[in-house]
């Protein structure tokens, strides 16, 4: 099959001086002159225009549970077409996936995977969601655009797993096309952003509330990092924030850091932080608490939050929805905050 990719010049950015052109996809909201790229590394000004280098170029390619992005209440059990390209707005000194998301030159690893071929490949692996992560899917915006509208009117679902640095305007413009948003809150410290990822927290907080209003489903995730963000009142503040602004029904995943990149030299955390964080979150109402990155857990499977009774059922990575009956709890009927 021919695997096409049309000329695509990039949306979400305006003229703001002689051959400067101003982004508004994400936060930094760089001015980028003639020649330049945008912090993200992957977003050209090329004679006074804005272009995206990567629209189409995939680093990535694999069919995940759709545990492993973690979402555990969009679509559980179910497969997810998962694609990830080069590049990245923040600059975290722990990331995972540095290989790919602090470099912008293409090189030998990439592929090109045309939006109508990404849809294609996502129904002959039987995946039910498409999802744009391992690096941050918000500077492939024109590319997850192009794919979503395609992968909706095949009745697929599509998911940003994001770090939440996009501008309002930018997400509302997807939103049509986006139906989750696996946002990291990497701390609930502004310090923190600045220090560990050159950004800040309060975009990350703002665009998570737009998506909900635009009608997303929204997991959080937070790695909990030894002695940088994982102080009880820290993790306090961040769960009452949700309460505040998402809702108790929010799922909130806390992961367990591992040493990499920048920070090799840095514990990695333990279940019994992890654990402690999910029990500050139930004490504060929330309905769904996990852990992640660890072994076997209390906090590994869906409980009814009524009833008691075991929805679904995690074996590594793989969710097992027996207790369901589609959105209710098969024992008590209660309903429950899940995509199906």
């Amino acid at each position: 099959m021919m695997n096409m990719i049309p000329e695509r010049k990039a949306d979400m950015w305006h003229a703001c001086d002689e051959n400067i052109a101003c982004c508004d996809l994400c936060s930094h909201r760089c001015r980028i002159h003639d020649g330049n790229r945008g912090i993200c590394g992957v977003r050209e000004n090329i004679a006074g225009t804005l272009h995206p280098l990567t629209y189409g170029k995939v680093s990535a390619e694999a069919v995940d549970p759709i545990e492993k992005k973690p979402l555990n209440h969009f679509l559980p059990g179910t497969l997810s077409y998962s694609l990830g390209g080069i590049g990245c707005n923040f600059k975290c000194k722990h990331c995972q996936n540095w290989g790919i998301s602090q470099i912008s030159e293409f090189n030998g690893r990439l592929q090109t995977i045309s939006p109508a071929e990404g849809v294609r490949r996502a129904m002959q692996a039987g995946c039910k969601s498409i999802a744009w992560t391992y690096n941050e899917p918000t500077i492939w915006h024109e590319y997850t655009k192009d794919m979503g509208r395609l992968a909706h009117d095949q009745g697929l679902k599509t998911i940003y797993v994001t770090n939440g640095y996009i501008t309002e305007e930018a997400l509302r413009d997807i939103a049509p096309v986006l139906d989750a948003f696996r946002v990291d809150i990497k701390a609930f410290s502004d310090t923190f952003y600045r220090k560990v990822c050159s950004a800040r927290l309060a975009p990350v907080l703002e665009s998570t509330v737009v998506a909900k209003e635009c009608g997303m489903h929204i997991e959080t995730v937070t790695l909990l990092i030894p002695g940088m963000n994982d102080s009880p009142d820290e993790i306090k503040s961040l769960i009452r924030w949700v309460v505040e602004h998402l809702g108790t029904e929010t799922p909130m995943h806390f992961t367990a850091f591992h040493p990499q990149y920048h920070m090799n030299n840095t514990a990695q955390t333990s279940a019994t932080i992890l654990e402690r964080a999910c029990a500050i979150a139930k004490e504060e109402g929330i309905l769904y608490p996990y852990t992640g990155n660890v072994g076997h857990s209390d906090y590994q499977n869906t409980y009814c939050p009524s009833c008691g009774a075991l929805l679904v059922e995690r074996r590594g990575m793989m969710g097992i929805p027996s207790g369901l009956d589609g959105t209710t709890c098969r024992a008590c009927g209660e309903k429950i905050s899940v995509v199906v």
